[in-house]
């Protein structure tokens, strides 16, 4: 398969995943921001940080407040990755590798950027914002079905799905590490009632709130959260999770094309940290720390993946 092909279909998805991702985000400062009187704009600024923008928003603006922000992360040309841009980049790759799409996927990309692209022309108003990004998921997900009912488990298939999780571990680290650093106001708030809205904020941005009351009864303890976001290798969204399939994915590609790459070897090695780990350990160690150095190699397995499968070369 030609590099140009794999590299479309892992930044395709890359993009996808990241749009989803910024419509929760915002869902999450949404909630958050309703919660209380004061302080609203520090929430849309732990927001822009969660999602790596902060520093680009500024150069735009002035300060903080919720409507550019809401604005910035939706729909500005000028933020790469806003919900439209993103979506935008996702069917510009798309169409680069039509001929390797079925027409269900395609159609579904086509159609979620013709619609978001139409109903953003303008800023969004408040009392719109929860229909809005209700329909920025609903349609992303019709995306991932789509490929996922009609794609067959070939190369193809597995580029994307890497793509996806890599681009998924990188949120999740992302978010996790913010709250620790940016969004609790002060060390008095631990464990008061903000500090669980807080938490109960992350957790929904990275759709883990449901499942997470299961594990620990909404028992909102930050080891536990921490464990949960990135040892626990049966939630969808945590690190351990995504590199099982990260790698998963890497083998079927080393099968399909019998030889092994750096990016197995990194890949394989991250796994093995995860599941090895301890959440005490993390802590004691610094949660901080040890996120800044997850994150760093997770852009290294993208990087050695792209030079392995020679995603820009033909």
């Amino acid at each position: 398969m030609l590099g140009r092909t794999a590299n479309g279909l892992f930044w395709m998805f890359r993009y996808i995943e990241r749009a989803e991702n910024t419509a929760r985000l915002i869902d999450a400062g949404l909630r958050m921001s309703l919660t209380r009187m004061e302080g609203q704009e520090e929430d849309w600024d732990s927001v822009l940080r969660s999602a790596g923008v902060h520093g680009n928003y500024l150069q735009q603006h002035d300060e903080v407040t919720s409507a550019d922000a809401i604005n910035f992360l939706l729909r500005d040309k000028s933020n790469p990755s806003s919900i439209v841009s993103a979506i935008e980049a996702a069917r510009n790759n798309g169409r680069m590798v039509r001929t390797a799409l079925t027409r269900e996927a395609w159609e579904s990309v086509n159609e979620c950027y013709l619609t978001l692209k139409s109903r953003h022309s303008r800023r969004v108003q408040s009392a719109d914002l929860p229909a809005v990004i209700d329909e920025i998921k609903q349609r992303t997900g019709l995306i991932r079905g789509a490929f996922h009912g009609t794609m067959l488990r070939n190369e193809l298939f597995n580029f994307a799905r890497i793509g996806t999780f890599i681009e998924r571990a990188d949120n999740t680290s992302r978010i996790l590490d913010v709250k620790y650093y940016v969004l609790l106001p002060s060390v008095s708030h631990v464990g008061s009632s903000l500090d669980n809205v807080q938490w109960e904020s992350i957790l929904r941005s990275v759709s883990a709130h449901r499942s997470y009351g299961w594990v620990y009864d909404d028992d909102y303890k930050p080891s536990h959260i921490a464990d949960f976001l990135i040892l626990n290798g049966r939630m969808p969204r945590s690190l351990a999770y995504c590199y099982d399939k990260i790698n998963s994915n890497l083998g079927y590609l080393e099968r399909e094309y019998g030889t092994r790459h750096p990016a197995h070897e990194t890949a394989a090695s991250t796994l093995a940290m995860l599941r090895a780990g301890e959440i005490q350990a993390i802590m004691d160690s610094g949660l901080h720390e040890f996120l800044e150095g997850f994150i760093g190699q997770n852009n290294r397995v993208a990087a050695e993946i792209a030079e392995a499968y020679r995603f820009y070369q033909d």
